[in-house]
């Protein structure tokens, strides 16, 4: 097969203005309607380099000339409420532009100090941009599972993945199942990444004392139904929140861990008691993003050799699959777009009984091959047999 193309290649047209206000304004629209998640803004010797993240991989953009790139970084420090005399330190701020598409984007702007001068990264905070819960990836049999699981009066559901695996999204999209008229939904998150006006969000802030323990604490005397904590970083923020799922709460959050197992695994390890988290755990979701083919340049091509994961034959020789080729409409990447694969795991008694013996992961892994529960890998690969995506992002995703 084929290398995929690379999108650096892609070259678009070049900011027509020498106006910093115009630059930025032209920058935030040019990102918004691409797709882009971030905008990259890096200075060079000889120019500011701008790249956009886009489905996940950078894309060259059209340099900033030296001579206006001070005052473009000088105008966004100066929305964001920052120094704009401070280049030694890093800062953080957000600030909201309008730059005529009907709807207000806002930013979270984040400065490095860097060799060549100051490095800045805008990412883009899209709520029109949320995603739908039937647009997430999930199979059929997956989505009754899961919907049936987010309905629940009470538990305990984690997410996990990689950072950029898409977590946050996920749980964003099951709080649209949720009937927010007659159920009090509150978050604590680090940062709101998109507002949601119809329930309570709430932002830590570790310099004030405000941490995810402590906020979580305040959460439990605001009578919620439904509480999302952004993630479990530490041993203190899960325990209250396995307790909250116990005392009649539905608690939604994330863990930065590579499948199901592991997250079993690293909520045992971080020494909360074993029938806590038996009794309280609802289930577990891995995840990752995947992009997917183009549809208006992709090829289909015969596998060259047979996939394996483990010793199991996933796709043989012979098998025909999508193969990236890249034009205009996806920026000669081969891509547009990106869509989830999930693995799903419901907690049962015998599960249970699994985690308050604390065993091992390899005795969890016997239990989900028992109930023929697929891996990532193999989620991913019936997706490659559908023509939504190629081998190589399915591989790329889940080695």
């Amino acid at each position: 097969m084929t290398t995929q193309p690379n999108a650096l290649n892609y070259t678009p047209e070049p900011f027509g203005s020498t106006d910093a206000v115009a630059i930025l304004d032209e920058l935030v629209r040019r990102a918004t309607n691409l797709g882009s998640s971030d905008i990259h803004l890096e200075p060079k010797r000889d120019r500011l380099q701008v790249r956009f993240r886009i489905d996940g991989t950078m894309v060259e953009q059209p340099s900033i000339d030296l001579d206006i790139s001070t005052q473009v970084i000088s105008r966004i420090k100066v929305l964001a409420r920052m120094d704009i005399s401070e280049r030694r330190l890093p800062q953080d701020g957000q600030f909201t532009l309008e730059v005529g598409l009907g709807f207000l984007v806002n930013l979270r702007a984040a400065t490095f100090p860097c060799t060549q001068g100051e490095k800045l990264v805008l990412r883009l905070l899209l709520g029109q941009n949320l995603i739908a819960f039937d647009k997430l990836g999930f199979d059929p049999v997956m989505t009754a599972r899961v919907k049936e699981m987010v309905l629940r009066p009470q538990g305990f559901i984690v997410t996990c993945g990689p950072t950029g695996s898409g977590k946050t999204s996920t749980l964003y999209a099951f709080m649209q199942l949720l009937d927010t008229a007659k159920v009090n939904v509150v978050t604590l998150e680090d940062p709101i990444e998109v507002e949601l006006y119809t329930i309570t969000q709430g932002q830590t802030n570790p310099r004030t004392g405000f941490t995810f323990a402590a906020g979580l604490r305040s959460v439990l005397r605001q009578d919620p139904d439904v509480i999302l904590v952004g993630e479990m970083r530490d041993a203190e923020t899960a325990g209250i929140a396995l307790q909250a799922a116990l005392t009649g709460h539905l608690v939604l959050s994330t863990l930065h861990t590579s499948d199901v197992v592991e997250t079993i695994v690293r909520l045992v390890d971080l020494g909360i008691e074993p029938w806590i988290i038996a009794n309280a755990l609802s289930g577990v979701i891995a995840q990752r993003l995947v992009r997917q083919a183009c549809p208006h340049c992709r090829q289909n091509v015969p596998l060259e050799m047979d996939l394996w994961d483990g010793d199991e034959v996933l796709l043989t020789a012979g098998s025909i699959v999508s193969q990236p080729k890249g034009c205009a409409r996806c920026h000669r990447t081969g891509y547009k777009g990106r869509t989830g694969i999930f693995q799903v795991l419901e907690i049962d008694d015998e599960l249970r009984e699994l985690v308050k013996t604390k065993s091992t992961a390899a005795q969890y892994r016997d239990a989900l091959r028992t109930r023929k529960i697929p891996s990532l890998r193999r989620i991913g690969f019936n997706k490659v047999s559908a023509g939504i995506t190629t081998v190589e992002e399915v591989i790329r995703v889940t080695t």
